[in-house]
């Protein structure tokens, strides 16, 4: 069996044996790449990254951030000229590597990324970037020598949406904070970050219009901590650090229910007309905004134009899920006179995968986020069939937030305890009966925070589990193997380190360091 193994994985890398200058100590091998890249081809030798080295692009935009990334553990100039042994080209590639994909040569001589967008560009350097010592992610200088091992590498991905969602709503985290989870999705070429910004613990987006959604729905969070919000000019910050590294924020908004923050707020949202305290715990279900008010309706289209306006992207998500205290019929009412909104502000609705739910008219674009634990349900079946897509997260599978083991000091079980092969041993292209890949816009990776407190915490929980999400919206099927991904990942324990990322050292890995 273990043969069987080895040959598949052989196979489905084209790997040949890599001379010994390329797995000595301190080095990465081509084969040590997470996610695993559609094709690799090793060859003898090394490029060395020297002080001289220049970059060359064809986007300024990579050129710098590569350079931003080298330069401090290389203690290197690196400077982007016309000409250098690293060369980013938006010429050359071959057609099938797509609008995210690239090619990536190395010999001796040099490094050369080419891509037919700055996407696919920038998805080559994340490559590099792990091709490179892991001490190149030191913030302070460090000996080197920096080698590249010689080879070609040609990839793109499975899948066009592979995404993370941060809830900031249960506990607020700083700007920077996210700006830094951005930082570490990057690295395993994950295009979305969903900014989960509302919930009934604490409203966490500026809303001009309605002020006291913030000043008072955001003054708190679970456990009765100040809680806080992002200004609009906080927000462009995000979005703006996040196209930096290709990645698209999607804002979610839950409405009607998780929303007893901005009832709160403003008792005229209430059917009662009575504003209820605001809220520490952490049950869900309870809440509802009056949905036969006009004034809830005003109230939601007020907060998808400012919305919309801070958000460049295609999608909104306007959540769906949990909405036990608003009855089916006052639900599919809600829900047909909301999704309009978004699609006349020019933006395709993603919520989680009750809007599916019968009654609910199907508007052009709309994408269901499937949290279910099982692998059957009729009403997400029936919407694909009317032309939907879905974004894979079942909660036994991709919630961040689950604890590793009975151990684990953090996290919830409700769904499952997920350790890291339940991460990723799982397809997300048959997951769900029904739903054939097409169907499949992409798979995302939830952290909800009802039990992370801090920048650590939430550290602790997406590494090692966030890289095996990562990889299945990445790679092709074909790759698929624990035996290899398990020796993969544990190569990047020393990046983590370096990186300063306090991971959980799962039992199941072979951990390098």
């Amino acid at each position: 069996m273990r043969l069987f193994a080895l040959g598949t994985l052989l196979l489905a890398f084209a790997v040949v044996a890599p001379p010994p200058a390329i797995v000595a100590h301190g080095r990465t091998a081509m084969h040590d790449l997470v996610p695993a890249p559609v094709s690799v081809r090793p060859a003898r030798g090394a490029f060395t990254l020297r002080p001289g080295t220049a970059i060359a692009s064809d986007d300024a935009g990579v050129a710098a951030y590569l350079a931003g990334v080298l330069r401090p553990a290389t203690g290197y100039a690196l400077p982007i000229r016309p000409k250098g042994a690293i060369s980013l080209r938006l010429e050359g590639a071959p057609a099938s590597v797509g609008p995210e994909g690239y090619q990536l040569d190395v010999t001796p001589r040099g490094v050369t990324i080419r891509a037919r967008t700055p996407a696919g560009l920038f998805n080559g350097v994340q490559t590099l970037r792990q091709l490179l010592p892991a001490s190149v992610e030191s913030p302070s200088v460090r000996p080197g020598p920096w080698q590249v091992p010689a080879g070609r590498i040609v990839d793109h991905p499975r899948f066009a949406y592979r995404g993370a969602m941060l809830d900031v709503a249960r506990h607020f985290h700083p700007v920077e904070t996210v700006k830094r989870y951005l930082d570490r999705i990057a690295l395993y070429k994950i295009n979305h970050l969903h900014l989960h910004l509302s919930d009934d613990q604490g409203w966490r987006i500026a809303v001009d219009s309605w002020p006291r959604l913030t000043t008072h729905g955001g003054s708190t969070q679970v456990g009765g901590g100040p809680g806080g919000y992002y200004t609009k000019a906080d927000y462009r910050e995000i979005v703006a650090h996040a196209a930096r590294r290709h990645i698209t924020v999607v804002p979610e908004i839950d409405v009607p229910g998780h929303t007893n923050a901005a009832l709160a707020s403003y008792a005229e949202l209430n059917c009662d007309g009575v504003a209820p305290p605001l809220y520490t715990g952490v049950k869900v279900g309870f809440s509802s905004l009056c949905t036969s008010k006009e004034i809830t309706y005003t109230f939601v289209r007020d907060v998808l134009r400012e919305l919309a306006e801070l958000t460049p992207g295609p999608y909104v998500h306007l959540g769906g899920d949990e909405a036990d205290a608003t009855s089916d019929a006052d639900f599919a009412t809600f829900v047909n006179r909301v999704h309009p909104m978004a699609l006349s502000l020019g933006k395709k609705v993603v919520g989680w995968h009750q809007i599916a739910a019968p009654d609910v008219r199907h508007s052009p674009g709309r994408v269901l986020q499937y949290w279910g634990l099982t692998s059957n349900d009729a009403t997400v079946t029936q919407a694909v069939a009317n032309g939907a897509k879905v974004i894979m997260s079942p909660a036994n599978k991709t919630y961040l937030d689950m604890k590793y083991d009975a151990t684990t000091k953090l996290g919830t079980t409700w769904a499952a305890l997920i350790e890291v092969r339940d991460a990723y041993d799982w397809d997300p292209g048959t997951h769900l009966a029904g739903v054939p890949e097409s169907a499949v816009l992409g798979v995302e990776a939830p952290l909800w925070t009802e039990t992370l407190a801090t920048e650590e915490d939430l550290e602790y929980m997406a590494f090692p589990r966030l890289p095996a999400v990562a990889e299945l919206a990445w790679s092709p099927r074909s790759t698929h193997d624990w035996a290899s991904f398990r020796e993969r990942l544990a190569a990047q324990a020393p990046r983590w380190q370096a990186l300063g990322i306090g991971f959980h050292r799962s039992s199941q890995v072979p951990w390098r360091a």
